[in-house]
């Protein structure tokens, strides 16, 4: 079966996370993304965070560059642009998140690839845009969410701002900038032409936060921290549950507007006698039960609340468990192996860039679909087998993206 972005070609200048968050995503689309890696060890990420050994891929290199080939280009070099201009020639997308004012200073900036290629949809990733006060500077995951008001929303109100664990900085732009490319793509198809799509970090952040400004609309007043509480009414909080465990908790949440929920609980903890409490006697009162959840006469253990998760199985009461970064990893690349693009290695080698620049296969390239079924295993916590060359399960030994220019 085609994928929807079967044709399209990506050349890909991005690095760290935000651009290739993007990229990997219409790689998995279906296009053929070819990452441009720096001499003389290729992006740097795949060597940060947690790289065990020097001779191996780091998990965050994998993680955001799967099913992408890859080759190293020397851009400071004539020789270096002239295979990126060639590139660029055959491409649909040119990707880039470097540094404000790099890509021009290479010669490779949206004027001078919209001559080479105006079809090319140039897209971009800037911390603050390519214009503004601010857009000399640069910008990370944290820095996206301190300048979006993003990171003044998470903790609670007694403590002081955090950031979030979840990387809305990189990834939520990489989403957005993906979007965009949809879009200007779709615009080709009755213009001919292509143009320049850009994502601030910090504008996505800010629209991913957009719900949080609704008190400040109002009122003129900035929302405080809740902490876990939910600001629409409802009963909302983590329980903790029997184990004990760090994670042992389930999030609970009782709409205002609806009883259902209330009562798949009581059915679940046992506690028919909470219909006939006055105090939880309407929809809007099960919301007060932020008193009976913390008093021994309504929580009388820890296996009670531990309960709730019976409730699952009520389509009235649908919530899934509270779960830690290890329990969902597995599950999740479980459902993405099963989708995946095949790619010729995740090391990534280039084959055949573009026409009439025919580039030889990296001699290790192996096939993409193992090397995720190692990543899953990873992941869920099984040992990993020792690596060796011919990348049999549990190997990630580390190959260099091939270079035109000569082997690194």
């Amino acid at each position: 079966m085609s994928k929807a972005l079967d044709g399209i070609r990506v050349i890909d200048f991005t690095h760290d996370q935000a651009g290739p968050a993007c990229t990997q995503t219409l790689a998995w689309l279906g296009a053929d993304v070819i990452k441009i890696e720096r001499p003389p060890n290729g992006d740097r990420a795949r060597k940060l965070w947690y790289s065990d050994r020097a001779d191996i891929d780091s998990y965050f290199f994998l993680l955001l560059n799967s099913n992408k080939r890859s080759i190293v280009l020397n851009l400071k070099t004539d020789e270096g642009k002239e295979i990126a201009r060639r590139l660029i020639r055959e491409a649909d997308v040119v990707a880039e998140n470097l540094g404000p004012g790099a890509m021009e200073r290479l010669g490779l900036g949206y004027e001078a690839v919209k001559k080479l290629n105006p079809r090319a949809i140039y897209a971009s990733i800037k911390g603050f845009g390519s214009y503004g006060p601010y857009s000399d500077f640069k910008c990370f995951e944290m820095i996206a969410q301190a300048t979006s008001g993003g990171m003044s929303l998470t903790g609670f109100p007694d403590r002081p701002p955090v950031v979030t664990g979840v990387n809305v900085g990189d990834a939520g732009t990489g989403m957005h900038l993906t979007i965009a490319i949809l879009a200007a793509l779709v615009q080709r198809q009755r213009t001919g032409r292509g143009q320049l799509v850009e994502v601030a970090m910090q504008e996505a952040v800010l629209n991913i936060t957009r719900v949080k400004f609704t008190p400040t609309l109002t009122n003129g007043r900035p929302l405080e921290r809740m902490g876990n509480r939910s600001a629409s009414g409802a009963y909302a909080d983590l329980v903790r549950c029997a184990g004990g465990g760090p994670n042992d908790y389930v999030y609970l949440m009782l709409p205002p507007d609806n009883a259902e929920p209330f009562e798949a609980l009581v059915d679940a903890i046992g506690r028919q006698d909470v219909r006939t409490d006055e105090r939880f006697s309407t929809p809007p009162a099960h919301c007060s039960m932020r008193y009976g959840c913390r008093t021994r006469s309504f929580r009388t253990s820890n296996t009670v609340w531990a309960s709730w998760s019976s409730c699952a199985a009520s389509a009235s009461a649908r919530r899934p468990a509270f779960r830690s970064v290890a329990k969902v990893a597995p599950a999740v690349t479980r459902d993405a192996t099963a989708s995946t693009v095949p790619a010729s290695s995740m090391s990534l080698a280039a084959t055949g860039a573009t026409a009439g620049w025919p580039v030889p296969p990296h001699p290790a390239a192996a096939n993409a679909t193992s090397r995720i079924d190692r990543l899953m295993r990873h992941l869920s916590g099984a040992s990993r087998q020792p690596c060796n060359q011919e990348g049999t399960p549990g190997s990630r030994k580390r190959q260099p993206p091939f270079s035109p220019q000569g082997r690194i």
